[in-house]
């Protein structure tokens, strides 16, 4: 579109407007996995730690467990694993730039999602699941969620079939999610509620895909005997067991993207807030593996899981490790305020 004026054309959009709107646009599935990810740790910031400790959860109280020291080996392991992976995405965090910070989403986004599984698994070890298998991980994560073992700012998940999914415990899930980034509650319920509904939408679809891929589990025609093509809701019914839960695990999941994906090339390339990004990225991580860490030393007792922390490699030493267990886990099983501490840079 143009304006005349006199003998002159002027375009109304120049070419340095055409370029930032094309800018935007390639950047909006990066801005939205943003909102995304802002949206949970928002969720998790807006609750006090009262609402979210898990002291008032029946099923922290009740975790014990019978480890013999083969399986607290097993489980510092993991710990170490968990802890070695943080402090990589926290140096990362610490030490980068805004360019840095956006090249550095090839390895900071499998770091992320490693070191809360690595964790998880730690956690799990003490429930009696002992496996590395993903799926069989995200399965019975799925269903301690459910059974409320994680405080309420990270127990939302979605359930049902394909088409007719729910989401439980984020009332405002409902509304319509925005393309900014959360300024109130009800913009990142709803941003959570849609990154359940896509995430589980992605998992439903990939699930049809291994079932009709099995001849012994595809589904057939009753008249033709020949593999479906289009799906009804009954169709996806039957295979909804398989999908199980959709939780904030499943919603990490989505940063294992390969780093020669082009799918990361989108998110390098984009214009966002990548300082943010990452910032959020790492309160959700602290969280959750205070969360975990937690459950641990409750099992293995505190007074091992202390050893454990004391005898950690020289770069964990006096770090974030051992501030979350002033801070969380020592009054959380004492019931004594936290203690002073100087953390070293």
């Amino acid at each position: 579109m143009t304006t005349i004026t006199e003998n002159n054309i002027f375009p109304l959009v120049t070419d340095e407007q055409k370029q930032a709107e094309e800018t935007w646009r390639k950047s909006i599935p990066a801005q939205v996995f943003l909102n995304y990810f802002f949206a949970i740790n928002y969720h998790i910031q807006g609750y006090d730690d009262e609402a979210g400790c898990l002291q008032h959860l029946p099923y922290f109280r009740a975790h014990q467990a019978e480890l013999t020291d083969t399986d607290v080996q097993a489980i510092t392991k993991l710990l170490h694993a968990c802890w070695s992976t943080e402090y990589a995405l926290r140096t990362t965090a610490e030490l980068g730039d805004e360019d840095y910070l956006r090249n550095a989403l090839h390895w900071t986004f499998p770091q992320a999602y490693h070191t809360i599984m690595a964790g998880l698994q730690g956690f799990l070890y003490t429930t009696g699941v002992r496996s590395n298998n993903p799926s069989l991980v995200r399965r019975e994560v799925g269903r301690l969620v459910v059974k409320n073992a994680y405080p309420r700012p990270v127990s939302f998940y979605a359930a049902g079939p394909y088409g007719d999914f729910s989401i439980h415990r984020l009332p405002l899930a409902g509304y319509k999610a925005g393309l900014h980034i959360a300024a109130k509650e009800i913009d990142a319920q709803a941003q959570i509620g849609q990154f359940l509904r896509t995430t589980r939408r992605m998992k439903a679809q990939w699930t049809r895909q291994q079932v009709q891929a099995n001849p012994n589990t595809a589904l057939r025609s009753q008249k033709t005997g020949k593999l479906l093509d289009k799906w009804t809701a009954s169709h996806w019914q039957q295979i909804t067991w398989r999908l199980g839960y959709t939780t904030i695990f499943d919603l990490l999941g989505r940063l294992q993207i390969s780093q020669t994906s082009r799918e990361i090339e989108r998110y390098v390339e984009a214009e966002i807030d990548f300082k943010l990004f990452h910032q959020s990225l790492l309160n959700i991580v602290s969280f959750l593996n205070g969360i975990h860490e937690s459950y641990i030393a409750k099992a293995v007792g505190l007074a091992r899981y202390q050893q454990i922390v004391a005898e950690l490699p020289k770069h964990l030493q006096n770090s974030f490790v051992a501030e979350r267990l002033r801070s969380k886990v020592e009054p959380l099983l004492t019931g004594e305020a936290p203690t002073q501490m100087n953390i070293a840079a």
